[in-house]
């Protein structure tokens, strides 16, 4: 038996290991030395916590078989595609025996694993890359078992999971290595195209011609923590630059900051999540059961109740205070199992807008908050709820991945504007939201919009162009901030309280307009320990939109929509 790297203690006969992976003939209870934190480890212990070293958490590298045990239900994978034979297209000399030695190594025939499994009891097509074999890099049976696989998840209606690490294409194999690029990316988009998903899982390695294919391109990209992943590897960039690069450096937590990875999974608990995401994606009816024991109702917002007669100004300081309930709380209060996903697949993750799938009484759905913060840190951390180009597109590309999958949209609108910095102009902040406003007017899904506190200009409108708008008794709609209308058209910001009266921006105000088609009653002092007063309130109306609008047909809410806006 061949072990890398092995020695022995000086005062015993126990043996260190320091390796990237742990062979399945390893005796039982050897002690290994973890090749990141240097400690001694139990093989047994790493074997029993998903391959990961006790002392510092690091990851070792799965083989393909044992991670498909990690994730799929007992007895459920059944395997595609074997006995695919690798050619040698540039005659490369030694390759065809460097290919034999490793499949007797590895008892390997390729380095992709490709099959059908169930997870969770929902059926899926897997395909889980070995870095034994050759680093995982794409030739063209890597290639064609992807492609083989997805067709086949095509035909069947099912949704594909691939696992990639690797070292990217195959260098062996020359331009048909290339080529797979192309092939694998194209059978993505028909799947994609027959509506199914498409999970991609990044782990250590993912470089190369595999990140620019299939490894990014999934409806969802989850990630192992620290995992490596980035076209040039780190070695040729410090070459071609010559500067060192900065820590964590296309490691995964660097792609969800800059908006390319959805979420980091925890290798422990990828199976749950999974398991949740597929769940998910399934159809499901919605209950219309509501509980509405635990408040008091609140009585409809009317000319004759005392909020009713406060000043324009009054609703103006309401609707930013301090203690208001920001847009997180709401998806926490009214909604089940929310997965956020991250990122604008461009450039940034923008915090200052929140948005991923969740259950709405059993029905699945997409929400989105532009999120404020509840403290200064946090408002420092969320921009103050004034969203950057990034969360724009994070948020239209979530919208585009419900419409895709059937699922209703439903907004939480709180901003004083978008945010109108240097950065912000130069990514395209007009071009952002005018995209938004565009695509959203022709979603072929229900689409809710629910102004909370501050709805300010064109950063508002660019998640409100909804079948319906709502709005919180004391929250505001309106075409800038009264200090900024002040300041355009009497050139003195001193007269907001003067500019608010005139500019219609109340909730009855709108109403009256045809604006808006509905205000939810707040209670006298709203704050987030009567918080729940209006959410209880807030999810029986939101049952009965959607089950009004869920009922029409793509083509009758596109049209609706769009009359709703043209009457205007």
């Amino acid at each position: 038996m061949k072990l890398h790297n092995m020695f022995k203690k000086t005062t015993g006969r126990t043996h260190y290991i320091s390796l990237h992976e742990l062979k399945p003939e390893v005796p039982e209870g050897l002690l290994r030395k973890c090749n990141k934190c240097g400690a001694a480890i139990i093989a047994d212990d790493v074997k029993d916590g998903f391959y990961i070293c006790p002392k510092c958490h690091g990851y070792f590298r799965v083989h393909a078989y044992r991670r498909i045990d990690m994730i799929a239900d007992e007895g459920s994978f059944e395997e595609w595609d074997q006995g695919l034979v690798t050619k040698n297209p540039l005659d490369f000399k030694g390759y065809e025996q460097k290919l034999e030695l490793l499949k007797e190594k590895t008892n390997l025939e390729e380095a992709i694993v490709t099959g059908k499994v169930t997870i969770g009891g929902h059926p899926a097509v897997l395909g889980v890359c070995d870095g034994r074999f050759l680093m995982a890099s794409m030739g063209e049976v890597v290639g064609e078992k992807i492609t083989r696989a997805v067709e086949r998840a095509t035909k069947e209606k099912l949704p594909v999971i691939l696992f990639a690490c690797s070292g990217g294409a195959r260098m062996q194999e020359g331009i048909v290595s290339l080529m797979q690029m192309a092939k694998t990316s194209a059978v993505l988009k028909r799947h994609s195209d027959a509506g199914q998903l498409y999970i991609s899982v990044l782990t250590d390695p993912t470089t190369g011609g595999v990140t620019a294919s299939f490894a990014m391109l999934g409806d969802i990209i989850l990630a192992e923590p620290k995992a490596l992943i980035g076209f040039a590897g780190p070695r040729v960039i410090e070459q071609t630059i010559g500067e060192k690069l900065p820590k964590g450096f296309q490691r995964a937590e660097f792609l969800v900051e800059h908006g390319f990875v959805d979420r980091i999974v925890e290798r422990e608990d990828q199976k749950e999540v999974l398991t949740q995401i597929l769940e998910m994606h399934e159809t499901k009816a919605m209950s219309t059961e509501i509980n509405t024991d635990a408040t008091t109702p609140i009585p409809a917002a009317s000319e004759e109740d005392e909020n009713a007669q406060l000043a324009t100004w009054d609703r103006v300081q309401l609707s930013r205070h301090k203690n208001r309930p920001v847009g997180q709380m709401y998806i926490d209060s009214m909604f089940t199992e929310f997965i956020e996903f991250h990122g604008d697949r461009y450039y940034k993750d923008d915090k200052a807008i929140i948005g991923g799938i969740a259950k709405f009484h059993g029905m699945p759905v997409t929400v989105i908050a532009q999120a404020k913060g509840m403290n200064t840190k946090e408002n420092i951390e969320r921009n103050f709820g004034m969203p950057s180009p990034d969360g724009y597109r994070k948020a239209l590309r979530l919208m585009k991945q419900a419409e895709k999958f059937h699922r209703p949209v439903i907004c939480f609108v709180d901003t004083p504007g978008a945010f109108c910095g240097l950065e912000a102009e130069e990514r395209g902040q007009g071009e952002a939201i005018a995209r938004n406003i565009y695509e959203m007017s022709g979603l072929s899904v229900p689409v809710l919009s629910i102004v909370i506190g501050e709805g300010g200009s064109g950063g508002a409108l660019a998640m409100a162009v909804a079948d319906e708008v709502w709005m919180l008794e004391n929250s505001i709609y309106s075409i800038l901030s009264p200090e900024g209308f002040a300041s355009i058209l009497w050139k003195d910001s001193k007269r907001a309280a003067e500019a608010a009266e005139v500019m219609k921006l109340t909730a009855k105000d709108l109403k009256e307009m045809g604006i808006i088609e509905h205000i939810i009653a707040e209670p006298e002092s709203f704050n987030t320990d009567n918080f729940i007063q209006v959410t209880e309130k807030m999810e029986e109306d939101i049952v009965h939109f959607l089950e009004t609008y869920t009922k029409m047909s793509r083509e009758e809410l596109v049209e609706k929509r769009y009359r709703r806006f043209r009457n205007m």
